[in-house]
């Protein structure tokens, strides 16, 4: 491996490898990706694949544009990957359910509906008996429905592999189990150490290690907090697909796979970064799947697991360039997001990086709002 390289990639999830993608399809060479464990296998693995920035938002905003306009080119990016590599990411176009329960869930169904349908956006409000023909297995229970047509899902733990594949296919080097502790920024160029005292010299640094960007010093100094935030999930396995679409209620959602896995999820516990898988986590999860589908109580579950979200104190990303550190950029942040924002922020960092082309999201989302 050559002693400098022209961009360090600090992560290795779907963020960092997507990053990585773009740039090598915009001509840059001698990259490589540093990931402290396995690569993907954080946040990206542990995460549901929903595309749904219609059903996750509050309010009409700089963010929720974020995610809409990263969702419009999903199908693009997940097409181009399946040619390139030959591995499928299971984007799935069915669209999503938000289930109203209670008449809490209907307030709140009725003022998403109101605010979205005043935007021009994709949405319909469905009354109980075409909820349940469109997926029988739901609850009885279920009182009115909006169904969003343009939020989908990706099997995300494919879309990591197929990012790997074009990496492995275009010579982009991958460290595995190299974790870094700092980043050094000294005329111009920059040098990344790891916990091993080895040392990593590049032009450009990315720093995109999700729940743990915090743990790495910059020129000795931890410049922003990205808070790790637990969420648990569990899934059950049938011999068919027993739902169409993603189904969402107020407290968790459900996801149906292709090959028969329904995943239920997600708690939200600052808890530091324990990645136990807890009893109460578990049963919590089993009372979101059963609420809106009562068979699944009949069910084993399969599997169960956790990841660690990285959350930023404004609730925002973090991305761009930290001006007074010569070349060097930031990708976190991204929380509950970083499946569904992964292609755009890969592309407005890469027109950054390449052409000098500046974003109305890199200036909203800056590092320098911390600093």
């Amino acid at each position: 491996m050559p002693n400098l390289h022209e961009v360090l990639i600090i992560g290795g999830g779907v963020i960092g490898l997507s990053i990585a993608r773009e740039l090598h399809k915009r001509g840059i060479r001698n990259i490589a990706i540093v990931e402290r464990g396995d690569f993907g296998k954080e946040a990206s693995f542990a995460a549901a694949g929903m595309l749904a920035p219609q059903v996750e938002a509050d309010s009409d905003d700089d963010f929720f544009h974020f995610c809409l306009e990263s969702n419009r080119i999903y199908g693009n990016f997940v097409g181009e990957l399946l040619e390139e590599t030959g591995i499928d990411a299971e984007f799935d176009e069915q669209g999503t359910l938000l289930i109203a329960f209670n008449e809490d869930d209907l307030v709140e169904l009725k003022r998403r509906y109101e605010w979205q349908k005043k935007q021009g956006l994709r949405i319909e409000l469905l009354d109980s008996s075409t909820v349940k023909r469109l997926e029988p297995f739901i609850s009885p229970d279920a009182l009115q429905a909006l169904f969003f047509p343009d939020n989908c899902q990706v099997e995300n733990r494919k879309l990591v592999l197929a990012l790997k594949e074009y990496a492995r296919l275009n010579r982009i080097n991958l460290l595995a189990n190299t974790e870094i502790s700092d980043v050094l920024v000294d005329k111009g160029n920059i040098i990344a150490e790891t916990r091993k005292n080895d040392r990593i010299q590049a032009k450009i640094v990315i720093l995109a290690a999700g729940a743990f960007s915090s743990l790495i010093r910059i020129n000795g100094m931890n410049l922003f907090k990205v808070k790790p935030i637990r969420g648990q999930m569990i899934a059950f396995h049938t011999s068919q697909r027993f739902f169409k679409h993603v189904i969402y209620s107020q407290r968790g959602y459900i996801v149906p796979r292709r090959d028969g896995r329904i995943l239920v999820g997600a708690t939200v516990e600052d808890v530091g970064f324990d990645k136990n898988v807890t009893k109460t986590g578990v049963d919590f999860l089993s009372q979101i799947g059963t609420e809106i589908a009562p068979a699944l109580s009949n069910l084993n579950i399969d599997d169960k697991w956790a990841g660690l979200r990285p959350f930023v104190e404004d609730g925002l990303p973090i991305i761009g360039r930290i001006l007074d550190f010569g070349n060097l950029f930031v990708a976190t942040g991204h929380y509950r997001n970083g499946i569904l924002l992964a292609p755009l922020t890969a592309k407005i960092l890469a027109d950054k990086i390449t052409e000098n082309v500046e974003s109305k999201y890199l200036r909203k989302f800056s590092p320098e709002r911390f600093l």
